[in-house]
């Protein structure tokens, strides 16, 4: 079992995330992640670009792997352009990139000007893209006319030889099929549909000859002092609770916070994140989602009362506990 740390790109600001990537390391996480977001989830947050950051992240840090959680192809990011970005990575840290890879949110592509298509086409389209990273990493010159991307003689110059592994976010049954015919392991949430969405990866990959890889459980955790702190210091991440956002066309972020607080209310908001000052609570949650298949936890830090202190918490008192029960 891996433990890996998640910066919230939509909460901190870029030099405090790197800060906090050195000390999840220093504290034991065994990977870092990084949201890739145009946009927050409330106004009034941060935005910085994942992909830059990665490679401050890469320099100052020493051995975890990288990557983000996760990239969308799309109007903002054409396929070839996220081969190349990933290319650069595993260039100058062989070994360590990886590929968090999904079908996106209208609120880090509606920006753009693009008309944001329905659930069938997004992925579809992380389908298509997915086809060419493979192609592109496997030394392919790409010229076609696709449903969702054009290429004219693509290729990617700088090849490193290994393509990082990717990791594909899916929630339901279709996207998970995508995640078995192209992923290296499946990224997702912990729900009561998370086995359904583990079996129809894991099936899909048996039928394309493929072994089945990692499977990323994502959530997220919020410490301070008392019970109230961690709340207050988590309360933005009301705006991504909405199951909406993430399909349908909604990307104004004041308007996503304002119908994030009506829908969620602070106690279903704190069942929904892993909250408060104890750590055997924090260890309890973490060995619950353990227990629905995940070979890697992805922790997203949302203490915005203190994430350092919380890093510190995790540290000292929550990951010896996991990692004893993950022993067992």
């Amino acid at each position: 079992m891996r433990f890996f740390y998640g910066c919230a790109a939509e909460q901190f600001p870029a030099d405090d995330l790197l800060r906090q990537a050195v000390a999840a390391e220093r504290a034991g996480f065994d990977g870092i992640g990084i949201s890739d977001h145009l946009q927050p989830w409330w106004d009034g947050g941060e935005a910085a670009h994942a992909w830059v950051w990665l490679g401050a992240a890469a320099q100052a840090t020493d051995r975890v792997p990288l990557g983000t959680a996760v990239t969308p192809p799309g109007p903002r990011f054409h396929p070839l352009l996220i081969a190349q970005a990933w290319a650069t990575l595993e260039t100058m840290y062989p070994g360590r990139p990886y590929l968090g890879f999904g079908s996106g949110e209208s609120l880090n592509e509606s920006p753009l000007g693009a008309q944001w298509p329905p659930v069938g086409e997004q992925i579809e389209r992380m389908e298509e893209a997915l086809e060419m990273i493979h192609a592109l990493f496997d030394g392919e010159r790409l010229s076609s006319e696709g449903t969702h991307f054009s290429t004219d003689g693509a290729f990617l110059h700088t090849n490193p030889g290994r393509r990082p592994p990717i990791y594909v976010s899916a929630f339901g049954p279709q996207a998970a099929a995508v995640a078995g015919r192209w992923g290296d392991g499946l990224w997702t949430l912990p729900s009561d549909e998370t086995g359904d969405v583990i079996d129809a990866y894991r099936s899909a990959a048996e039928d394309a000859g493929r072994e089945p890889g990692e499977i990323f459980l994502q959530a997220q955790f919020s410490w301070a002092a008392s019970e109230e702190e961690a709340l207050e210091g988590a309360r933005v991440w009301k705006g991504s609770q909405p199951d909406a956002f993430y399909t349908e066309d909604i990307h104004d972020p004041r308007e996503m916070y304002e119908r994030g607080e009506r829908e969620s209310s602070d106690q279903e908001f704190a069942e929904a994140v892993i909250m408060g000052p104890d750590p055997d609570h924090h260890a309890e949650r973490i060995g619950e989602i353990a227990g629905m298949g995940a070979t890697t936890i992805a922790l997203m830090n949302i203490s915005g009362a203190d994430p350092h202190g919380a890093i510190g918490f995790y540290a000292d008192q929550v990951l010896p506990k996991v990692r004893d029960g993950a022993r067992v």
